[in-house]
């Protein structure tokens, strides 16, 4: 689905990645591990265009590296940004009616608007509520919502459990079961290697803007001195 080969990018003069190598296959949740300034949201935003990519980033075959990051989407890549990015002044009806692509009607995708609501009683109750007056939880959701409501065939997600409840962190695991179910495969950045380990099939841990680690939760558990150097405070 997804494969990023020996990609660098800087921030200035500041070399931020330096070498990624990774893959997601088609249905899969991998895991992006590693503690904060690693380089995570960078590979994310690099892969989405948002920060410009040296080397291969190769999506069913075809390079896209270079490419704007609205082309980019309208391939089919999805990506949940860490800072949630709403409209703070629409409503959640409205927000999730902006996920849609260019001709896109509602419910011709794998999801539809009466999908989100279902999943999330929540917005449900405040779809014609201004988006500002959300919870962060709420707004966290409605985010995910929005970036499916484009049926993307791949998906990046940021950190989507920072500062939730204990309730919405397992409502978001949910969810991301949910949607690897469809087909639709997932690059998790996450903090909390409890929820990583739970539902992820591979993880990547990543060190300094490399790629220190790769394999399964089961191999990454059994591997304590990775997680006390790059993982554990």
């Amino acid at each position: 689905m997804i494969e990023v080969t020996d990609m660098h990018a800087y921030y200035g003069k500041s070399h931020i990645l330096q070498g990624v190598t990774m893959n997601v296959q088609e249905g899969e949740i991998v895991a992006l591990l590693g503690r904060n300034g690693v380089g995570r949201s960078t590979t994310c935003k690099a892969i989405m265009g948002e920060v410009s990519p040296h080397g291969s980033v190769r999506f069913r075959g075809q390079e896209i590296a270079g490419r704007k990051a609205y082309e980019i989407a309208n391939m089919g890549i999805g990506y949940v940004p860490e800072n949630r990015d709403i409209f703070p002044g629409l409503t959640t009806r409205q927000n999730l009616n902006l996920g849609l692509k260019p001709g896109q009607k509602d419910g011709a995708g794998r999801w539809s608007m009466q999908t989100m609501f279902e999943m999330f009683e929540n917005l449900n109750r405040r779809a014609d509520v201004e988006a500002s007056v959300l919870s962060g939880g709420e707004q966290q959701m409605l985010t995910m919502c929005r970036t499916l409501m484009g049926d993307p065939d791949f998906i990046m997600i940021d950190e989507p459990t920072e500062g939730l409840s204990p309730q919405m962190v397992q409502k978001v695991a949910e969810v991301l079961k949910a949607i690897a179910a469809k087909g639709i495969s997932t690059l998790l950045v996450e903090q909390k290697l409890s929820i990583a380990m739970d539902i992820a099939h591979r993880v990547y841990v990543m060190g300094h803007g490399q790629v220190v680690f790769e394999g399964t939760p089961a191999e990454l558990k059994a591997r304590e001195d990775v997680r006390k150097e790059w993982l554990e405070v």
